[in-house]
């Protein structure tokens, strides 16, 4: 029996969890010794610890409905559970806002022709003149679905716009308006030219110098002062200029550190092959640049996005300020939580989408530069 099992012992242990690659990966970084198992164990602690109570709030304890307006049932919960009878019952008016309840199919139509628009612009294969086309078609039918009008449809002011069509709306205009303006601003930073430099600078400077709410607020209060008499300018449109134009200068800056990334040798292989600025910067220096500076682009229209919740200030009812209005009700105040968790979870997802897509095109274009 003894030969037996040192015939056994001596064999080489293969398979199995312990010398997987897992197993090891584990042992590694999370119980490498004694002082990194104790943290481990006590932050495996604190985490089951917080997740089994955001279950128990979010779902095994929650409140999904109730009958008529009586709301006596989520309040007997006394916060161990989340009352999402209140998203059931608000959550048009949530993303849509004020706008007519009989049309609300119009902005959610608009959110599909959004998104539709969104996966057609991440496929590179359509990054041609027909993908201008197509966002041309997009925009104009969701004026038309918006505004009506037209084709039988109501005329529905802007004023009773809201929700998350308006966070898109401005989210997607300023990023799509303030990047060009941004690369203009970062070139003109780098120009020659000491008067466009100057006017650059100083424009960079100003806005990034002030916080979004001021520029927010001049839009809606100062901006209709300096406006010849009788003209007057749409409320939620002067709002998406301020955004666009605060965004530009944060961009401007993004691009212009990765002009500043190039090597000197592509500047001088450009103009040693006799290329004019526009063509240089184009077709050899921009691209590299902005290749660079991925990361930190796609975090700008990040914070932009979430940025467009501060048109609350000025009274534009955009999704989290309908979130927020959603409580107001006597018999949902004090759930606004269930409202604040629902709207940052559609924050979340488009946040992560946008995260997600960049990771992917860096992936793409750094495996086309190996090759």
């Amino acid at each position: 029996m003894s030969d037996a099992a040192a015939t056994l012992k001596s064999l080489p242990q293969s398979g199995g969890f312990n010398n997987s690659p897992l197993a090891q990966w584990v042992k590694a970084n999370l119980f490498p010794n004694w002082w990194s198992t104790v943290i481990t164990l006590v932050l495996t602690y604190f985490i089951l610890k917080f997740l089994f109570g955001a279950l128990s709030w979010s779902l095994f304890n929650a409140v999904w409905s109730i009958e008529g307006t009586d709301t006596e049932v989520c309040r007997e919960l006394k916060g161990i559970g989340a009352c999402w009878a209140l998203i059931a019952e608000k959550h048009r008016f949530i993303l849509f806002g004020t706008y007519p309840f009989q049309e609300h199919w119009r902005p959610a139509l608009l959110i599909v022709v959004f998104l539709v628009l969104y996966g057609l612009s991440t496929v590179r294969a359509l990054w041609n003149y027909w993908l201008g086309v197509v966002w041309a078609a997009g925009l104009l039918s969701i004026g038309i679905l918006m505004w009506g009008g037209v084709f039988g449809l109501r005329f529905v002011e802007q004023e009773r716009w809201g929700g998350l069509p308006i966070t898109l709306m401005l989210a997607t205009f300023g990023i799509a308006l303030a990047f060009p303006l941004g690369i203009l601003l970062a070139l003109g930073r780098r120009s020659d030219m000491p008067a466009i430099k100057a006017i650059c600078v100083a424009y960079i400077e100003l806005i990034r110098g002030v916080p979004l709410i001021s520029l927010l607020f001049m839009a809606s209060v100062m901006l209709p002062l300096f406006l010849p008499e009788g003209l007057t300018i749409d409320k939620l449109l002067r709002a998406q200029i301020a955004i666009i134009l605060f965004a530009a200068a944060y961009l401007a800056e993004v691009v212009r550190g990765g002009l500043q990334a190039i090597p000197k040798g592509q500047y001088e292989a450009a103009d040693a092959l006799g290329l004019s600025y526009w063509k240089k910067t184009g077709f050899i220096v921009l691209p590299q640049a902005l290749k660079i500076v991925i990361p930190p682009l796609v975090n700008t229209f990040i914070g932009l996005f979430k940025d467009t919740s501060l048109v609350l200030i000025i009274g534009i009812y955009d999704l989290l300020n309908a979130a927020k209005t959603s409580t107001i009700e006597p018999k949902w105040q004090g759930f606004s939580i269930e409202a604040y968790v629902f709207v940052s979870i559609i924050y979340f997802v488009f946040c992560f989408a946008m995260s997600k897509y960049s990771q992917k095109i860096e992936a793409e274009l750094s495996h086309t530069h190996k090759h």
